[in-house]
């Protein structure tokens, strides 16, 4: 029995970019919200200050090479970096995957998650966020240009496959009517190209009411990727789940939700399907990002991620080795305190868990 692959979402925004200069001022990276976040209430586990990789700048080639080191170490298989294509050839944050391309380093496996939505003027603080540049879907000659520029990721030998097609998730597959054009067009690129095809899975987020999985399924994907951050309020109740989004824009506070009770709710029964694949969520706290409007999950621990993750591995044991597949949320979302990394209250806590994990996997 092979191990389930465990594939992280990285976010290569710790990097300065002129967009963002001129949005929050010269230098600006998600560090600066990380070392400013403030405690809310009392027992609020704010800042969070990073460890072992320090206030890293993605620039640096040591810095990825470190991160992946400690991510191999671990039992992480793979890096599942948010690529920021907004159309008519507009891209973001795409100098880590440019340099991982350009040195041939780290020698570790990747994939593309196309984040496929606006960017805002202040996605990085408050709640009011005002679009900067649209995400656009021009047309097929910009969709062509699109595959023509992440071409070469694909046809890499790291890059992560499924069915021997190279994975391209989509963040909002349904958001335009354009996106079954675009997979049907790359999956034809793909073939021209000496591809075997593509592999396209779908992201759903269960916060958005209107989408559900066959409305994700439509649209042409292969697989779908779940995420069940807000299940565990909404079970409770539609009145509970309103009342508190409600009182979270008067009083500007935080939603708190106590991690124990949510984590049996972020898995689903459907994820036993082979081509619905999990995502684990190790801890929450958007504060940094979104002052008092976001979401904490109190008392998140590397005991309590260990067992989240030993539920999802029994959920997905019976799949074939090829789809036992989950997204771990994620390895460097730190203003969302969302990591894996080592910080300076647990350490290598979380990636220790993962590691204890996969070590016991299949001997029971």
């Amino acid at each position: 029995m092979s191990k389930p692959k465990i594939i992280a979402f990285y976010l290569p925004q710790f990097y300065p970019v002129e967009i963002n200069d001129k949005l929050y001022g010269k230098g600006f990276t998600e560090w600066r919200n990380v070392a400013n976040a403030k405690r809310l209430y009392p027992g609020h586990y704010q800042p969070h200050i990073p460890a072992d990789l320090g206030f890293y700048d993605l620039r640096v080639d040591e810095t990825r090479e470190a991160q992946a080191k400690l991510a191999k170490e671990h039992g992480v298989y793979g890096f599942c970096y948010w690529h920021y294509w907004l159309g008519n050839g507009v891209e973001f944050l795409e100098k880590p995957v440019q340099a991982i391309m350009r040195t041939r380093k780290p020698d570790f496996p990747f994939c593309l998650a196309w984040a496929n939505h606006d960017w805002k003027s202040n996605a990085f603080f408050a709640r009011n966020a005002k679009t900067v540049i649209k995400q656009e879907y021009p047309g097929e000659d910009d969709y062509v240009k699109h595959f023509y520029s992440v071409l070469p990721c694909f046809k890499d030998e790291r890059y992560i496959k499924v069915d021997g097609k190279p994975v391209f998730m989509i963040y909002q597959p349904t958001v335009h009517k354009d996106i079954p054009i675009l997979i049907n067009l790359w999956r034809k690129l793909a073939i021209e190209n000496g591809l075997e095809g593509m592999y396209f899975i779908g992201h759903l987020n269960n916060d958005v009411q209107d989408v559900t999985k066959n409305d994700v399924w439509s649209v042409g994907v292969d697989a779908i990727n779940t995420e069940n951050i807000h299940t565990w309020m909404k079970h409770r109740s539609k009145f509970r789940y309103y009342f508190f989004r409600i009182f979270e824009k008067i009083f500007n506070f935080p939603r708190i939700i106590p991690y124990k009770k949510a984590l049996k709710y972020f898995i689903a029964d459907d994820v036993r399907e082979e081509d619905i694949f999990p995502s684990v969520i190790p801890n929450w706290d958007n504060t940094p990002r979104r002052k008092g409007n976001g979401v904490v999950f109190t008392g998140s621990s590397p005991d309590l991620f260990k067992e989240h993750l030993q539920n999802t591995l029994n959920v997905i044991k019976d799949k074939p080795d090829n789809r036992q597949i989950i997204f771990l949320k994620s390895w460097n979302e730190w203003a969302e305190g969302n990591y894996v990394e080592p910080d300076m209250k647990y350490g290598l806590g979380y990636l220790e868990a993962i590691r204890d994990v996969l070590s016991e996997y299949g001997k029971h």
